[in-house]
């Protein structure tokens, strides 16, 4: 009888898989495609799995040296959220598309300025992200391309 009232207890916790962009990834510049450009000098993106909640971190370095860190809670609810640290962008709506996939509507000042698609590897080691937007009032299509950060 114990042994089953452990298996209940725990029966959540083995079904719940951590989700597969939960971890450091670094930019692999030269898989990546900036248009219009220039890319940032390196991007390190961080999500972490705290009460069931994801959360992410971006931390760019500019080709100026300038660096900023950005905040958000990756939620898949489909409710905006905000953005803290970015100057361009203060809101996401995220939607997993399915295991591996997600997409992400980022605003400013309560209009759409992209859409953004994040795909992680069936093997877990490459994340990829495509945007679609405007940036500085030009438009932007880029796809940036990341390995996985070793534990």
């Amino acid at each position: 009888m114990k042994r089953a009232a452990v298996l209940l207890v725990l029966a959540p916790l083995l079904l719940s898989a951590a989700d597969p962009v939960a971890g450091t990834w670094l930019l692999n510049l030269a898989k990546s495609k900036y248009n219009p450009g220039p890319p940032p000098r390196s991007q390190t993106r961080t999500y972490t799995e705290e009460n069931g909640a994801l959360k992410a971190s971006v931390i760019t370095v500019y080709k100026n040296g300038n660096t900023d860190t950005v905040y958000y809670p990756a939620n898949y609810d489909g409710k905006e959220h905000p953005v803290l640290g970015a100057p361009d962008r203060d809101g996401i709506v995220m939607k997993r598309i399915d295991e591996f996939t997600a997409e992400s509507i980022l605003t400013h000042a309560g209009s759409t300025i992209g859409v953004a698609r994040r795909t992680v590897s069936p093997d877990g080691r490459t994340l990829t992200i495509t945007y679609k937007g405007v940036s500085g009032g030009e438009p932007v299509n880029n796809t940036a391309v990341y390995e996985k950060k070793p534990d």
